[in-house]
């Protein structure tokens, strides 16, 4: 059973994109990428982070899927919908708390991160972590990764009254066992982009985050 598992750290991340380049290129993604990159609050900063399935322990996508679509592998790595049974209802884009996956209109299937499960299960690194050139994507076993950093590793969130624990951990500067997603605006970059604001020079350079829920 693998035993490895991906590390998000936020600090980490420079906005260079080479995730979203990468996982371009892995051959399931059919050229298209599962990683979505967002300023954390634009107004203030210049900071992003990586978005990619959080692997929920008890995902909700499978679990909204009236085809029984989306299945979860023993080592806990939530797939993408099986071709043969996508009903193209989007339950599961609608029913996931991160916002991950998309529907996909000209496949008629749902699409998302599958941390790059033709590589991992046989002990590759996903495509995202083998090219992230400051570890804000890593992959690795825990009592490797952990030690080595001085952020802490977070997987269960909250979500007003809900919690979700995932097997993707956050890591980040805070004492807390859990983080609240409202509060904590790790995700707030998914909001949206105030038009007030002017494009700077980098926001040129780089590529936009498709905020929409379909390819």
């Amino acid at each position: 059973m693998m035993q490895e598992t991906m590390f998000i750290d936020p600090q980490r991340c420079i906005g260079c994109r080479s995730c979203v380049a990468a996982c371009r290129e892995c051959g399931t993604h059919k050229g298209y990428s599962m990683i979505f990159v967002d300023y954390l609050d634009r107004a203030e900063t210049t900071a992003t982070m990586p978005t990619i399935c959080m692997h929920c322990n008890e995902p909700t996508c499978a679990q909204v899927c009236p085809a029984d679509a989306i299945k979860q592998t023993e080592d806990g790595v939530v797939l993408s919908a099986l071709k043969p049974r996508c009903l193209d209802c989007r339950n599961c884009v609608n029913a996931c708390p991160f916002g991950v996956p998309k529907y996909n209109s000209a496949m008629h299937l749902q699409m998302k991160c599958d941390m790059c499960y033709d590589r991992t299960s046989e002990g590759l690194k996903p495509m995202c972590a083998s090219v992230c050139p400051t570890g804000a994507l890593t992959f690795g076993k825990y009592q490797d990764v952990v030690p080595l950093r001085r952020t802490k590793p977070v997987n269960v969130h909250v979500f007003g009254n809900q919690k979700v624990e995932t097997k993707v951990f956050l890591m980040l500067p805070t004492d807390e066992e859990a983080v609240d997603v409202d509060g904590c605006g790790v995700f707030e970059g998914r909001l949206g982009v105030d038009p007030s604001i002017h494009e700077s020079w980098i926001d040129t350079q780089v590529e936009e985050t498709d905020k929409g829920n379909e390819f």
